[in-house]
């Protein structure tokens, strides 16, 4: 029997995307199509006395222009997410964004006025037409300074700035640390980063007056969410409008969001009875949306041995002006996520969510545990060197054991299955870390440094609330065609093919066989859409779980037509056969056609072969990469170049390795990015000074590192498949792992801590100061 669970399977998608037949957002084009520009604000913060439009709207070929005032009182703010029991706050004062700035500005970027016209040329021509008589106000920059009680508000409605408040954990924090035998204490920053997918942001919306249907094409990881709050925005039936994601070029938690075009442009469509286009250019995408952005001061208390005894952390959140769909996750998650794979029997996290006149932020690829896991691990790196420990003993001494599974955090979360030290082990064979250990010690004092670093962490995956859930159908017509449809709605992760393997394998046909539909609102009713490492864990586990159906039913009418009781029929290579005598078969397509005709079924089985339902992830499950990186360092230029890099990761059952693979090379590639020259930096006027990627680096192909990859399965039992998220769990890792082995490198010269990113100019910089 052919099985096609855990083959790599080549990608169903890619002969589509790589031949240049894809349909992107900006691949649509309709009849009468209008185009859409936006006038963003020049300045951080700034009162607004007065907009002028009478020129842009005199302009040929311009056909609409509304600003604040013409929406005021029309179309609501742009929402947030309401948190769930599982992510509750202390505090919660969220300023929502609205969809144009009316009395004042709070941040470089925000649209003030949107312009709709013939062409995308004369838009972008109107749009610069328009006056705005703003009066520019000191911005508020620094999250520590904004945090303070004598700060200037930027929302006075609020009468502060710190928008959420939580503080979380167990155990005697005040006792483990008067038992400890060592202290460290260490701050840390982790930078804003910009998102950069391929393809930025866009949407399309047509609407059908005879039909009363507004259709939006939307660049989105989640329709059936987009669907629901044009519904509320636009104050219409969920039933009057569809909304279909076509082909997404990346996201990395951006398009989980909604913005206030998302909005603006089907509200526009409605009022002008043409369809409208806009896309977003990259310098907007830049100044839309940032993730990270976090300080974090840690104490932990050790025993002389390394093991920790307690932990205190304060975070500092740097929310931007306003919250968006998913701006309180990544800070809840920092608070949850901290004690990573570690056994700490006391923890305290205070969190301080604070408003800032910058982009706003929301979830980027790990959305907060790779937050979490840099001032664990960083921590975890300066006690080993402070107690004098090898930095992967003081690992191992802390690891929770893999017979202690399920395990419960002292933050409140369950992990699933897991083991640690075995991931670990393998990631140090692979990476001859002993022997990079010995040469960084046998290099000359004038010669380059050599350092080796090693992370091991935990990334959840599934989220919580209503993201557990998610809706599967499965249609068999009368030829055999078999169409699965999901509420996942992936943006590069390949669920199209391992959807269709585990199709396959349930009725024993090929994955070309089997079509998977996804990313339409008409499709399936109801989807959460693709986040949080959901896809295969609970989209897949609905699929599989829909299956299930359209096998009992099948193996009903085989076991009719071949006279055999329906527990022995199975399925193999495209045939129904009876497991006891192989010889009774029937080919797939001639079943397909029986069940749908009524004379050939048995009493009291209805034709036809449709079949739904929905899967709830009981609890996420956790998975583990251990990640190790061998490092040289310039002492002229400060220049690091990664020598080896090895990952290891538990990822649970697989389904496709070769999609695996894919992941978590992507994921390694934004943790590098992040660890050595990625940052959204602000000037004190609150300016951006990496608007483009004219002057914010991102990682190249040609100096990424050979990676050497391997993964175990400790399967999950949180789900059928006994998968684990893979989506994100190798960005967790790779930004400390590379940090720890540029600081390995600078212990020598007696450099204690850099945060990242670590360029070429602030660690040659350091090395200078430490001389």
């Amino acid at each position: 029997m052919v099985s096609y669970l855990g083959q790599s399977v080549k990608r169903l998608e890619d002969p589509r995307l790589v031949t240049g037949n894809g349909s992107f957002i900006d691949d649509i084009t309709l009849p009468d199509l209008l185009h859409a520009a936006t006038l963003r604000s020049p300045y951080a913060h700034a009162r607004i006395w007065a907009v002028d439009a009478a020129a842009a709207r005199n302009l040929a070929g311009v056909v609409a222009v509304l600003t604040g005032e013409d929406v005021a009182g029309v179309l609501g703010n742009i929402p947030t997410r309401a948190l769930d029991r599982e992510r509750a706050m202390d505090e919660y004062l969220a300023p929502e964004h609205p969809a144009l700035a009316q009395d004042k500005v709070c941040y470089v970027g925000q649209a003030v006025a949107i312009v709709v016209a013939e062409d995308p040329f004369t838009a972008r021509d109107a749009a610069e037409l328009i006056e705005v008589d703003y009066e520019p106000l000191d911005p508020v920059i620094d999250p520590r300074e904004a945090a303070k009680p004598d700060a200037p508000v930027i929302h006075p409605a609020a009468g502060t700035n710190v928008a959420m408040r939580l503080q979380q954990g167990s155990g005697d924090v005040d006792a483990a640390f008067a038992n400890a035998d060592h202290v460290v204490e260490q701050s840390y920053e982790v930078q804003r980063i910009a998102p950069a997918p391929m393809e930025p942001r866009g949407v399309v919306a047509q609407y059908q007056e005879a039909e009363d249907l507004l259709t939006v094409w939307n660049s989105t990881q989640a329709p059936h969410r987009v669907r629901g709050y044009l519904a509320q925005l636009l104050e219409r039936p969920e039933s009057t409008i569809r909304v279909i994601a076509p082909d997404v070029g990346g996201s990395f938690g951006l398009k989980d969001c909604m913005f206030p075009e998302d909005v603006l442009v089907p509200y526009l469509a409605l009022r002008l009875g043409r369809p409208i286009k806009y896309v977003e250019d990259r310098q907007e995408n830049m100044l839309a949306y940032h993730g990270r952005g976090q300080t974090m001061d840690v104490a932990m208390g050790v025993k002389s041995d390394g093991t920790i005894l307690g932990l205190r952390a304060s975070v500092i959140a740097d929310m931007g002006a306003y919250f968006l769909m998913t701006s309180a996750s990544a800070p809840s998650n920092v608070c949850r996520r901290m004690p990573g794979p570690y056994h700490i029997p006391a923890i305290t996290v205070e969190l301080s969510g604070v408003v800032t006149n910058k982009t706003p932020v929301g979830a980027f690829r790990g959305t907060g545990s790779p937050e979490a896991a840099y001032c664990m691990e960083r921590t975890l790196d300066l006690a080993a060197r402070d107690l004098g420990l090898d930095p992967a003993e003081i690992r191992r001494r802390n690891f929770i054991p893999a017979d202690a599974f399920p395990y419960q955090s002292p933050t409140g979360m369950t992990y699933d299955s897991g083991n640690y030290e075995l991931g670990l082990e393998r990631a140090l064979e692979l990476a001859g870390y002993s022997a990079w250990q010995e040469e960084a010690r046998q290099r000359r004092p004038d010669g380059p440094l050599v350092g080796v670093g090693l992370a091991t962490v935990l990334k959840s995956s599934g989220a919580s609330g209503d993201h557990r859930v998610e809706s599967a159908q499965v249609s068999i017509d009368p030829s055999g065609q078999v169409t699965v449809s999901t509420g996942i709605s992936p943006h590069g992760q390949g669920s199209e093919t391992s959807f269709a393997q585990i199709a396959a394998h349930e009725l024993g046909l090929s994955p070309n066989e089997v079509k998977v539909l996804h990313g339409d609102t008409d499709t399936i009713p109801t989807g959460e859409g693709t986040s949080a490492s959901r896809g295969l864990i609970v989209g897949g586990s609905a699929v599989h779980s829909v299956l299930q159906d359209a096998r009992r039913k099948l193996s009903q009418v085989a076991g009719h037509l071949l006279d055999c009781p329906p527990e022995n029929v199975s399925f193999q290579e495209g045939m129904a056969l009876d497991s006891s005598n192989p010889a009774k078969s029937l080919a797939f397509p001639a079943l397909a056609a029986a069940a749908h005709n009524r004379e050939s079924l048995p009493r009291g089985v209805e034709p036809g072969l449709d079949f739904s339902g929905e899967y709830t992830l009981p609890n996420s499950p956790f998975s583990f990469g251990a990640h190790v990186a061998a490092v040289e360092v310039s002492r002229e230029t400060g220049q690091v170049k990664i020598l080896r890099y090895v990952g290891v990761h538990d990822v649970g059952r697989i389904v496709n390795p070769l999609l695996v693979e894919g992941q978590i090379h992507g994921g390694i590639a934004q943790g590098i990015g992040q660890a050595l020259v990625e940052g959204a930096i602000y000037g004190d006027d609150g300016q951006p000074l990496a608007g483009s990627l004219l002057d914010y680096a991102l990682p190249r192909a040609t100096g990424m590192p050979d990676l050497i990859l391997d993964t175990i399965e400790v399967p999950s039992p949180t789900n059928p498949l006994g998968a684990k998220g893979v989506g994100s769990v190798s960005t967790v890792p790779s930004p400390v792992a590379v940090c720890n082995a540029v600081m390995d490198a600078l212990s020598g010269p007696g450099v204690r801590h850099l945060d990242t990113p670590l360029t070429a100019e602030k660690v040659w910089q350091a090395i200078q100061d430490a001389q």
